[in-house]
């Protein structure tokens, strides 16, 4: 099978499945009841013949403090653009379409490689192609179920770095940790073995984002959506660890983990994918506390992590920009 002829086998695939995600979230949606304003929302496919009613994210300050479920799903967006762009680009050499990175604020470019060249990852194991194939295409499902659910309240794709050369978010993270040499360079389109520890800092950081996120919420129909997400999430960080455990990357793992505890303040929560249990180093693939419960981030300890910086700023590392919309400062964790 050519490549061309995979690339749209694979647009195909992800085509069916935001088709499904898409009834499936209007169908809860329609029996949730309006918790403010409606959007009718018609069909985007000539296999969708009906139009249905589905609530809008509600403007309604969540008791927590000012953040609205808009603002809470639009936070989560921008990290699906992120996830997304990164494993589509290893994944098929090719981003998001246009139609996907519209909306509200400013509209930003994906630097992926030297020069912003588009950078591939030519996989020497097939399994771990495979494994980036899939997570590919769900994160670009996560990214238009979001964007369904938020309609035109959608904010644009930002800003976003994922470069594989000496300016890239991805050099910086991996100096910071140790993981390479101050003066050395991640690239982490590279090899298998870069592109699972890049991934690892992605899924670990979704998984924590949406158990934080989640609380913020108001809409239950919202909340079972979040939580939906939040479970792929998990299942794509536990592969990732797996395979990081099997090939041995176990000291990497950890310095990358070091790293993000670091810039999300004084607690000591993340985890690498080993451990040590009465003198024996065993397997770490689920990062969970005494009762195997997976810890949560705020908002702000998630941009600390994405932005490179454990100060309440409003852009850098990933985002060089900063996000859109009104969750866009990191905490201040130093």
């Amino acid at each position: 099978m050519s490549e061309e002829r995979f690339i749209l086998d694979v647009i195909d695939e992800a085509s069916a499945k935001r088709r499904a995600d898409r009834r499936r979230f209007m169908r809860m949606a329609a029996g949730a009841g309006a918790v403010g304003g409606l959007a009718m929302l018609g069909a985007c496919n000539n296999d969708d013949d009906d139009v249905i009613v589905v609530p809008t994210p509600t403007p309604t300050a969540s008791p927590t403090g000012s953040v609205t479920d808009a603002d809470v799903l639009n936070f989560a967006l921008q990290l699906e653009y992120l996830e997304a762009q990164f494993y589509s680009y290893a994944a098929f050499n090719t981003g998001l379409a246009a139609s996907f990175q519209t909306g509200t604020g400013t509209q930003g470019a994906v630097a992926t490689g030297t020069s912003g060249q588009p950078r591939g990852v030519a996989f020497k194991d097939p399994i771990v192609a495979q494994y980036a194939r899939e997570i590919a295409l769900d994160e670009i499902a996560h990214v238009n179920f979001l964007r369904s659910a938020l309609g035109t309240s959608a904010v644009a794709q930002p800003a976003i770095n994922l470069s594989g050369d000496a300016n890239g978010a991805f050099t910086a993270a991996a100096r910071a940790a140790g993981v390479i040499a101050a003066d050395a360079t991640f690239d982490p389109y590279a090899s298998d073995e870069n592109f699972l520890l890049a991934a690892y800092i992605f899924e670990d950081v979704g998984v924590t984002a949406y158990m934080g996120g989640v609380t913020l919420l108001t809409n239950k129909t919202y909340i079972e959506a979040a939580a939906g997400i939040h479970a792929a999430e998990a299942y794509h960080a536990g592969l990732v660890r797996s395979v990081l455990y099997r090939k041995g990357l176990t000291t990497a793992a950890g310095q990358i983990s070091d790293a993000r505890d670091s810039l999300d303040g004084s607690t000591d929560l993340d985890q690498g994918i080993v451990a040590t249990v009465n003198g024996t180093q065993v397997a770490n693939i689920v990062p969970a506390d005494s009762n195997a419960i997976a810890f949560a981030r705020t908002p702000g300890q998630v941009l600390n992590v994405v932005y490179l910086n454990k100060a309440a700023v409003t852009g850098g590392g990933f985002f060089p920009n900063g996000l859109n919309g009104n969750v866009r400062t990191s905490a201040a964790s130093g």
